[in-house]
């Protein structure tokens, strides 16, 4: 159900969007009070993969649809712009902070800010190390070393022979490219398959391809590539290609997230297996955001409920796919 543009973000990031057209100047959280309307601030990871635009426009959407008014950021996957997006919500008085954290690590002085502020907070897709859990009130998202299991437990049941993996990770430090590793590793130990190399795509269809290409110069045999999300293992798919290789077959895929591109390539044997991750996370974002401003209790974990996809499966569910 996880990984570079510093200049000119601040701008990008402080033009606040809103999805449901509330106005959008002065204290944006008297504005909510007077209305009725819960004003949200939403602090994005940024635009790093299909998945995260599929996570965006379920948030804007599902926004519009319940009547709350989102002040929406693009962090460019920098902390540091979020938690200057956070401090901006804290200023403007809205009524609920939430975010995708880019790292798991060094949130809880501004998310102590918002609790000052008696502004609650929900974490989404990602989770944050934290000894205080009462700096956000739930978090709403995948469980990552689930996923990880999943692909390790399919490839143990389908290597065929297969002893080398290597893995691209996802962004360091995010809690995605942390729990998939270690859910994966979990699920290969006491086998014959091993982890022969592994580095950060950083999420991106470019960074999978990079990584890849080096892979193929530096690894003797590799016989099975495990991508952290659909976007590093469709570059991973055009090095392979270009080292005149069949992805699928002289190289076993396995990703997870399944957005269409990723399972379009499922269902042409390109991509062997795919673990979902949903991205469709705005109408319970909506949801838990109306009980925590009202101040009823919600549940410190929700999980989405997700599945796998072989590339028959791919074929059956690509018709219906929404993301």
């Amino acid at each position: 159900m996880l990984k570079k543009i510093a200049t000119a973000a601040s701008a990008v990031l402080l033009a606040a969007l809103t999805a449901c057209g509330s106005g959008g100047s002065g204290d944006a959280g008297s504005s909510g009070a007077d209305d009725g309307k819960i004003t949200m601030g939403f602090a994005q990871v940024g635009a790093e993969s299909g998945w995260r635009t599929a996570n965006t426009k379920s948030i804007q959407e599902e926004a519009a649809a319940a009547g709350v008014d989102l002040k929406f950021s693009d962090a460019q996957q920098k902390q540091e712009n979020q938690i200057k997006a956070i401090r901006s919500y804290i200023q403007q008085k809205v009524d609920v902070i939430a975010f995708s954290p880019v790292v798991e690590t060094g949130w809880d002085t501004v998310l102590l800010e918002a609790k000052r502020a008696n502004i609650p907070v929900i974490l989404t897709d990602r989770a944050v190390d934290s000894d205080d859990t009462s700096l956000y009130k739930t978090f709403l998202g995948s469980d990552f070393i689930e996923e990880g299991k999943k692909a390790g437990e399919w490839l143990k049941e389908n290597a065929a022979g297969a002893k080398n993996v290597v893995e691209l990770q996802g962004t360091t430090g995010a809690a995605p490219a942390i729990d998939r590793k270690k859910g994966f590793e979990d699920a290969i130990a006491g086998t014959d398959l091993k982890i022969v190399a592994t580095q950060t795509g950083d999420f991106t269809r470019s960074g999978g391809k990079q990584v890849m290409e080096a892979f193929l110069k530096s690894v003797p045999q590799i016989d099975v590539v495990y991508a952290h999300n659909d976007d590093m293992g469709l570059g991973a798919i055009e090095a392979i290609k270009a080292a005149g290789k069949v992805p699928g077959k002289d190289i076993k895929i396995i990703t997870v997230d399944a957005v269409k591109d990723g399972m379009t390539a499922l269902a042409a044997g390109e991509i062997n297996f795919i673990v979902e991750c949903n991205p469709l996370l705005g109408k319970q974002l909506m949801e838990l955001a109306k009980k925590v401003v009202a101040g009823e209790e919600v549940p410190p974990r929700v999980v989405t409920e997700e599945t796998t996809f072989t590339s028959e499966q791919a074929k059956a569910a690509l018709p219906e796919r929404k993301y």
